[in-house]
């Protein structure tokens, strides 16, 4: 009987525990929906609405006015995507290339410099050189004025990447380095079909914020493209926000209702439109995002 008691006691204080962790979860996961639902449904607001009672949840008339401003000229909403995509695309995969085979290097303890190396990477965390010698740089030296390019080589490769792709690596076996040395193979073999494949988590992880990078990318845009089919989908949005200024369409002579201009909820479609794609990446790396960020950053 006293076995029983304390069997069922146990089972009690189990299935207690559980129902306040997911009670937990469940609270913290509303509160951390409810800014992206506000937003959504900010975005179908009228700008009269909003203006007299604010932003809410279950609005009381539901308008397109915001995404129509912004879909007057889809064409460029379409090309602002492809070159949002293009960068994403080609400087998430180009910058884990570099960033794995420079963290695959610096984990090697057979190679003389690598202290060397990883000193100057870290240094570069705690001093730049600033705005105008980059500008120099990408605009005089590389001559990446109103090329893509100056939106993508910026943003390849970051210190603290590289550090936890080596910090990953080192937990990878050096046996299996020195089995597929006697066998034969290189030095790259060896990564490629090595340490690459055993590095996904780390990779995912990276590459998650390297693509949120690219895509949120609109700085870089500002100050070195000029052409405005070279836009970004950020910038692009930036600009028609900019656009939607009443001061400005008064300074222009032109006669408009100031209730009726999606000057508010504009901010929001833009926000709805520029988060949509990315959002989708995320399930798609989440088993691997927690374990190649714990692994990397907890090895020495």
């Amino acid at each position: 009987m006293i076995s029983n008691s304390k069997t069922a006691s146990r089972d009690f204080s189990e299935i207690l525990l559980k129902f306040i962790c997911y009670f937990c979860v469940t609270i913290f996961t509303l509160v951390c929906l409810f800014p992206f639902v506000l937003m959504v449904m900010s975005s179908f607001m009228t700008e009269k609405e909003i203006i007299t009672e604010g932003f809410k949840l279950i609005p009381k008339q539901l308008t397109t006015a915001a995404y129509k401003f912004l879909f007057q000229n889809p064409k460029a909403i379409i090309n602002a995507y492809s070159v949002t995509i293009l960068i994403t695309v080609v400087g998430t995969t180009v910058g884990l290339f570099l960033m794995s085979m420079t963290g695959y290097v610096l984990n090697r303890k057979d190679f003389k410099y690598r202290n060397f190396f990883a000193f100057f990477m870290y240094f570069t965390t705690l001093f730049s050189g600033g705005l105008i010698p980059t500008y120099i740089l990408m605009v005089k030296v590389l001559h990446l004025k109103d090329n893509i390019l100056a939106m993508i080589l910026p943003g390849l490769m970051s210190p603290w990447s590289v550090f936890l792709m080596r910090n990953f690596m080192k937990s990878i076996p050096d046996s299996l380095y020195e089995s597929a040395t006697i066998d034969g193979a290189g030095g790259f073999r060896i990564y490629w079909q090595i340490y690459l494949p055993l590095s996904i988590p780390s990779l995912a992880t990276v590459g998650l914020f390297q693509a949120l990078g690219y895509w949120n990318e609109w700085y870089n845009a500002m100050l070195y493209i000029e052409s405005a089919n070279k836009f970004p989908l950020q910038y692009l949005l930036q600009k028609m926000v900019n656009q939607a200024n009443i001061q400005q369409l008064i300074l222009r002579g032109i006669t408009i209702d100031v209730t009726q201009l999606p000057t508010q909820s504009i901010k929001m479609a833009t926000a709805v439109v520029a988060i949509g794609p990315i959002i989708l990446l995320y399930p798609f790396v989440q088993r691997y995002f927690i374990t190649g960020l714990t692994l990397g950053a907890v090895k020495g």
